[in-house]
């Protein structure tokens, strides 16, 4: 016997896997955490018996409800599940899979469209992060079709502008958890940050590489990512994290000059694995970083001037642009992050799953 869930598949950014509305799950957390894992196909590498991709980016879940709370629109649950472990982290946010939370809610009745665009304010459950995302939505119908083109995807498609209200210490008891721009751990000087991701940025010249590497060679290098770990470990706890070695935070980010005309260049981890492209929370607090006096992004980033900055920030498959608006009384004070991101429905209908599985 199986159990079938309705649900839609759908990329969001970056990232992609499948969306349910929070009513067609199990209201226990362990209960709902087993389900996933079943319908992702963990714990297995390959994920051959799930809809995973075999990849920290397109294992992920989201879970979408209408909220009763004023000025809430819609409340989002994002699932990190692990490809090759039984593990379910709803601690972090993904700001790419946050990209099809709206599209989601006009596709399923959930929420309305409000005209040729509409706006709806979007609760991150897992930091309470509060976000505006606008999606066009011509004739009442979301448009998945247009010019709008982001790095890591191929084509273009109808732009999805996401506005972010509060990011900082979305995990972390804030900005700088460690209470500086920067420390030395582990025998290197890093920025532990957190505005909406909790991560550890730190020079790539000083573990001897140019941060411009290719994706499969990072990921090749044993030595480079026992390092990485090595420094993620403690900086967890430098953080307040405590013990991370089983979670998905913080991220680690290898950061060098620009070459292609940006600010910054990447190679962000996640955290083991190294990312194709960049989070959209990552490179929100990546920009950061580099608008904070004191931070190892100093004499790295080319940071533009003006009260409102976009930061191009580069990554192994293009850029990520993001733009800041800071305090004019504190320039390391940020008032307001947005982006863009671009999603698509790519199959509505029921994921099959072993009736055990659902306890």
């Amino acid at each position: 016997m199986q159990k079938a869930i309705p649900a839609l598949f759908m990329r969001g950014g970056t990232s992609r896997g499948p969306f349910f509305n929070a009513a067609d799950l199990p209201d226990d957390a362990v209960a709902r955490d087993q389900v996933l894992l079943a319908v992702l196909g963990s714990p297995d590498r390959r994920q051959i018996d799930g809809m995973g991709g075999a990849h920290p980016l397109t294992s992920k879940v989201g879970i979408v409800s209408p909220s009763q709370r004023p000025g809430i629109d819609l409340e989002f649950l994002f699932a990190q599940v692990t490809p090759d472990k039984a593990l379910v982290d709803t601690t972090p946010n993904c700001g790419n899979m946050l990209a099809a939370v709206v599209p989601f809610a006009l596709e399923t009745g959930l929420a309305q469209a409000q005209g040729d665009t509409t706006t709806l304010r979007v609760l991150t459950l897992n930091t309470d992060m509060a976000a505006d995302i606008t999606v066009q939505t011509p004739d009442g119908q979301v448009s998945y079709q247009g010019d709008a083109r982001i790095d890591g995807v191929p084509g273009t498609s109808a732009p999805v502008t996401i506005s972010f209200l509060d990011t900082a210490g979305s995990v972390c008891a804030g900005l700088l958890p460690t209470g500086k721009a920067c420390d030395e751990i582990d025998g290197l000087q890093v920025t532990c940050i957190d505005n909406g991701m909790p991560m550890v940025l730190l020079r790539a010249e000083d573990v001897g590489r140019s941060g411009h590497e290719s994706v499969d060679a990072l990921n090749r290098d044993a030595e480079l990512r026992a390092r990485l770990e090595s420094l993620r470990l403690k900086a967890g706890v430098a953080m307040g994290l405590g013990d991370v070695s089983s979670k998905t935070y913080p991220k680690m980010c290898l950061i060098s000059p620009a070459r292609q005309g940006g600010h910054l260049n990447t190679r962000c981890f996640i955290p083991h694995v190294c990312h194709e492209a960049l989070g959209v929370l990552a490179a929100v607090t990546v920009a950061t970083a580099c608008v904070l006096p004191g931070s190892v992004t100093e004499g790295v980033a080319v940071v533009p001037d003006g009260q409102v900055k976009h930061l191009s920030i580069e990554h192994p498959s293009g850029e990520f642009t993001v733009e800041l608006e800071t305090d004019a009384a504190d320039p390391g004070k940020i008032i307001r992050a947005a982006l863009l991101r671009t999603a698509r429905l790519l199959m509505r209908g029921e994921i099959m799953i072993p009736a055990d599985s659902w306890k």
